[in-house]
């Protein structure tokens, strides 16, 4: 059986990033999408110019839509944008008890500027993380979320342990690092595992958190276990990233290429 799996995140007209890119990635990985947005955003491959948040009161009602008709596997968050917004999707995953729910932490730009505020991490820490199966914070986001200054990558492991202390697993991500590798590390019941790859050279990364974390939805909404679901979801888009040099998307930091596995920019099947 298909399963569906929803975003709650912001809108990317760029398409490369936010609900795009997780219902790029939900099609990939064999799985129905739907979208739930709380922000409309005007951006591009080089920056974001203007956002438009969308009530939380009408957040709500999305997602109370969704609920009543389909069979939900799991839901991934992306950027809230306010502790309202937190608070509804709080709310909603607890009455309809949503089965899985990644928490994608989207809270620092790749720039290293905080996008929310001080009560909106707050809320995600308090209200959100309890009820999740698995945090994807990158270094930055970690920090904020545990209220350190940084997180340096060699104390990404004691980081990750301490974000599974307040409840869900929680994989931080090395994206912000520097090295030959790409390392990211997981704190779960099982203890800690480290994810290593080599590094893609590619300045073609918009969309990545976004990527990974939604690929980790999609596993875990066909049943596999958490482990399971996030080496494959590493796997998925380091092979998204390698080929993201053929999309030649926009003159900055272009998308990574969501469907690798089926065609290439030339209109020839991969």
């Amino acid at each position: 059986m298909t399963p569906t799996i929803i975003t709650v995140a912001g809108s990317d007209p760029s398409g490369g990033a936010g609900i795009q890119a997780d219902l790029k990635t939900f099609s990939a990985l064999g799985a129905y999408g739907g979208a739930v947005l709380t922000a409309l955003t005007a951006q591009n491959t080089r920056g974001v110019t203007g956002v438009l948040p969308v009530p939380a009161n009408f957040v709500t009602e999305q997602l109370d839509a969704l609920f009543a008709d389909l069979d939900v596997a799991a839901v991934k968050t992306g950027m809230l944008g306010s502790p309202d917004v937190v608070e509804a999707v709080a709310d909603a995953a607890r009455r309809h008890g949503v089965r899985h729910l990644v928490v994608d932490p989207v809270m620092v730009a790749t720039s290293g500027d905080r996008l929310v505020d001080d009560a909106t991490v707050e809320a995600i820490r308090d209200r959100l993380l309890p009820l999740a199966s698995v945090v994807t914070p990158n270094l930055p986001e970690t920090a904020a979320l545990l209220g350190l200054p940084a997180v340096a990558p060699e104390e990404a492991a004691d980081a990750a342990a301490e974000l599974h202390a307040k409840g869900p697993a929680a994989l931080v991500k090395g994206g912000h690092a520097t090295g030959p590798d790409a390392v990211d590390v997981l704190a779960d019941d099982d203890g800690i595992l480290e994810l290593r790859v080599p590094r893609v050279a590619t300045e073609n990364t918009h969309g990545t958190g976004c990527t990974l974390s939604s690929a980790i939805a999609v596993g875990l909404g066909h049943g596999r276990p958490l482990r399971e679901a996030v080496a494959d979801a590493k796997t998925y888009l380091t092979a998204a990233l390698r080929a993201a040099d053929q999309l030649h998307v926009g003159g900055g930091h272009g998308p990574v290429h969501h469907f690798h596995a089926w065609w290439t920019p030339e209109g020839t099947r991969a």
